[in-house]
């Protein structure tokens, strides 16, 4: 009854010898000398109150007696053990808040190395990617938050202009507003994804909910679905996180007029939820453009809710809407049709902001609006499932003026030419489903394999309509909004405030496009001992595509069409990577895809890439999907404490079964564009890229990307048959064969750093169905960006950044026509960003 309690402490120490001893095969002494160990504590602990009642213990002292052999660890076990504490500090890596003198980064990046912000770890989606990027056997460019900041880039598309190895087109198909990419030379424009999910239809994206964007190289159906011949595009959003509620604020004014302010709130409510929420307003101009308008505006709201910890699920809206005045470009100044010389008419002499638009007449109204709700549920330590469901709504609305036709004149100043209406009413919407498991297992040959399988279902509805009664009656006889205006000058556009009235309404004969997409897939990447990781991947689509609209057909109007087509397509990706190094990797990997008719639904043709509706019985649409295929060699190595990611590869992609255009005599006279398949071809390069920090105070992150490419086989003549005699051996259209990208940034002391960028573009060829066969160009370009940053105090901080410093006059695209406008790049602007962080 008088026994004192030995404290738990000693008793946990005295455990922990007892168990060590027996592991060591000790004999019975050890266990009597733990007991004197005990009765010694409790003794001395119970000194001060008189009341230990426990007789002495005299025990003799142990023998000191060698390790079992078998006690030892094995090879094996030592491997193991390792692989355990380097998973344990990537883990604790990726998880660890930042902190600095301020406490911990309120709104870190999750993907992120914590230490070097340039340099992403990881991508979105975990389970068709497991590994690192390091160990990932494919090209990824992952543009973190942090670059996005310095970048100043505020849209998908000023994002992904400042990036090697993708270039902008224009709009086609009727389609000339919105984001139209080009990875590695093949069209991306319905390529681009949301988290994971597509997003359908050309819309132009804003960034000020956005977390980072993944621009993923090379054939990738089995991760992505259809399309991706040369890659994709993910943007990840921001979610609501637990760690620590925040405030931020972001204030920019600019010489462009711009004015902009985005806020961004966290608020944890307990530690199993949070709340997310911001909001971006937007009122631009352009530099060096007049009169063009892009104004903004939207809101998003995040929630992510765990009871238990098995269980997590997060909701997130997105709104966003642009407005403004539409800029397509200026026109091509081509002495004739015989000649690759010309180019831009500003580089002749024209004034470079001249805009050839109706101020009073044309707009732009771009909208979206996206819901998700993505539930996971942790059934074991080594089973994850996962359900993301999605309903999105987009608008592409205008009314715009392409500059084209010019009628060149002697002195080239009095040159006109036609200003061509186009209008667009576009909705988009989709809903998604899509239901994954993820299961963790090691085999008896010793690799630890993740395997996803997953089942995918997309029902994508488009509708395309436009305007009517765009009359003006300003001028002698009226003018048709519906018809190109000529006489337009192009040295002095004369017609800008042109009065109009108001515009008719919608012609109310849409195209209409529905996609029904079930897909089911699956993934395993096994790694054996962090030395050789081996990647596959198998996902089968089952696509079902319907169009339905009105046309003209032997001189009667508004005939009704409609066409349907199903594409089952199996595609499937290998990749094996070795690591010589635990910091370092090389690999091989190969991957297929497939471009079905109409996968750029978008399009109001399949010259487009979309599908038409078949008028009075003349299908011209009966054939298989393109086939894509890639195989990359590349190598990847973290260096300087791994907080800079370095890779290289080589790649070659090429594409079978590729379409092309002709025309035929059809029904009543009619002339039919009819479209064969069988043309091929290919492109090869080397991608080189770096990401994070080369020191302490020095962050660069940047690529180059040096292609080739060339038409392998054509069925039909070239565009321009007085230029060429075939489409083989030309290289392709709307690609920069080179391009080069870098962005740095030092810290001088607490309070500066410095930064800037530096971007280059070589020659873009015009052309037809992917084939420079036009004779057009635009011209290679160097532009210059810098910014500097001081922090006032742990929570303010001021940003002055200057964007196209030398105020260079480069174009992004040109128009595949034989006399195309071409979009160009906006001048120099400064702007002041004040940011507040609590």
């Amino acid at each position: 009854m008088g026994m004192t309690k030995t404290p738990r402490s000693l008793r946990s120490v005295a455990v922990r010898k007892s168990l060590g001893s027996n592991l060591d095969g000790a004999t019975g002494k050890t266990v009597s000398a733990v007991a004197s160990l005990i009765a010694a504590a409790s003794v001395s602990t119970g000194a001060q109150a008189q009341q230990s009642t426990l007789p002495p213990v005299n025990v003799d002292a142990p023998k000191e007696r060698p390790r079992s052999t078998a006690a030892k660890p094995t090879p094996d076990q030592v491997r193991a053990r390792n692989a355990l504490r380097r998973a344990a500090q990537r883990q604790q890596a990726a998880t660890a808040p930042v902190v600095d003198a301020a406490g911990p980064a309120p709104d870190r990046n999750p993907y992120a190395d914590p230490a070097a912000p340039y340099k992403v770890d990881h991508v979105q989606a975990g389970g068709k990617f497991p590994e690192k990027l390091v160990d990932t056997p494919k090209s990824i460019t992952v543009l973190s938050k942090e670059v996005l900041e310095d970048k100043n880039a505020t849209t998908l598309k000023q994002a992904i202009l400042s990036t090697a190895g993708v270039t902008l087109g224009t709009g086609e198909g009727g389609n000339a507003f919105g984001d139209r990419f080009f990875i590695r030379g093949f069209d991306a424009r319905n390529d681009v994804f949301i988290d994971g999910v597509r997003d359908s239809g050309v819309s132009v994206r804003e960034n000020f909910f956005t977390e980072q964007v993944e621009i993923l190289r090379g054939p990738g159906s089995t991760f992505a679905g259809r399309g991706v011949a040369g890659g994709a595009i993910n943007i990840v959003t921001k979610q609501a996180t637990t760690e620590k509620s925040f405030y931020n604020m972001d204030t920019t004014f600019g010489t462009d007029k711009t004015k902009r302010v985005v806020l961004d709130v966290n608020q944890v409510i307990d530690p199993s939820w949070s709340v997310r929420a911001g909001g971006m307003f937007q009122d631009a101009g352009v530099a060096g453009r007049d009169y063009v308008k892009d104004n903004r505006d939207g809101a998003f709201v995040a929630t992510t809710w765990k009871p238990i910890d098995a269980v997590k699920i997060q909701a997130n809206y997105i709104h966003t809407e642009l407005t403004g005045l539409p800029d397509f470009g200026v026109p091509y100044y081509r002495p004739s049709t015989a000649s690759t010389a010309g180019g831009p008419f500003p580089d002749f002499g024209s004034n470079r902001n001249a805009w050839y638009g109706f101020v009073n007449r044309d707009f732009f109204r771009t909208g979206q609006d996206i819901g998700t709700l993505n539930a996971e549920v942790q059934i074991t330590p080594d089973l994850l499932l996962t359900n993301k469901f999605r309903d999105s709504y987009s608008t592409q609305n205008y009314i715009g003026t392409l500059p084209e036709g010019p009628v060149l004149a002697t002195p080239l100043s009095a040159s006109t030419l036609s200003a061509n209406p186009q209008s667009r009413f576009q909705t988009t919407n989709v809903i998604a489903n899509q239901t994954e498991a993820t299961y963790k297992f090691s085999d008896g040959a010793g690799f630890k394999h993740t395997a996803l399988a997953g089942f995918e279902y997309d029902n994508e509805r488009l509708s395309i309509d436009k305007y009517t009664g765009l009359s003006s009656e300003a001028l002698p006889g009226g003018f048709s909004g519906s018809g190109s205006l000529s006489g337009v000058s192009v040295f002095n556009p004369q017609f800008t405030n042109l009065p109009f009235g108001i515009p008719g309404g919608l012609s109310g004969l849409p195209t209409k496009v529905t996609i029904d997409t079930k897909s089911v897939y699956v993934m395993d990447s096994a790694n054996y001992n962090d030395q050789l990781i081996l990647n596959g991947g198998f996902r089968y689509d089952d696509y079902n595509i319907k169009a339905t609209g009105y046309g003209t057909v032997g001189g009667v109007a508004n005939v009704f069409g409609q066409q349907q087509q199903e594409y089952l397509m199996p595609n499937f990706n290998l990749g094996l990577t070795l690591k010589p190094l635990p910091n370092g990797s090389v690999y091989v990997a190969y991957a297929t895809s497939s471009n079905p008719v109409g996968a750029e639904f978008d399009g109001t043709s399949v010259q487009y890439g979309g599908l038409a509706p078949s008028l009075n019985g003349n299908p011209n649409q009966i054939f298989g999907p393109e086939k894509n295929k890639a195989i990359e060699l590349g190598t990847k190595w973290e260096l300087f404490n791994r907080h800079l990611l370095l890779t290289a590869a080589l790649f070659q992609t090429e594409k079978d079964n590729a379409r092309e255009s002709r025309n035929i005599a059809g029904a009543g006279g009619s002339i039919v564009s009819l479209i064969t398949a069988g043309a091929a071809y290919r492109i090869r390069g080397i991608d080189l890229g770096v990401g994070g920090k080369i020191t302490d105070k020095w962050s660069v992150f940047g690529g180059l990307v040096l292609m080739q490419s060339e038409v392998t086989k054509s069925l039909i003549p070239p565009a321009n048959t007085t230029l060429y005699t075939t489409n083989v051996g030309l290289p392709l259209s709307n690609v920069a064969h080179q391009s080069f990208s870098m962005l740095s940034k030092y810290q001088i002391n607490d309070v500066w750093e410095l930064g800037g960028q530096a971007v280059y573009r070589s020659k873009i060829y015009g052309g037809t169905f992917l084939a420079a066969n036009q004779g057009t160009s635009i011209p290679s370009y160097w532009r210059f960006d810098m910014f500097a940053e001081a922090k006032i105090d742990k929570h303010w901080q001021v940003k002055l950044f200057v964007n196209n410093i030398f105020d260079k006059r480069y174009y992004d695209a040109l128009y595949q026509s034989a006399a195309p406008f071409v979009l160009e790049a906006p001048g120099r602007a400064a702007y002041v960003v004040l940011s507040a962080r609590y």
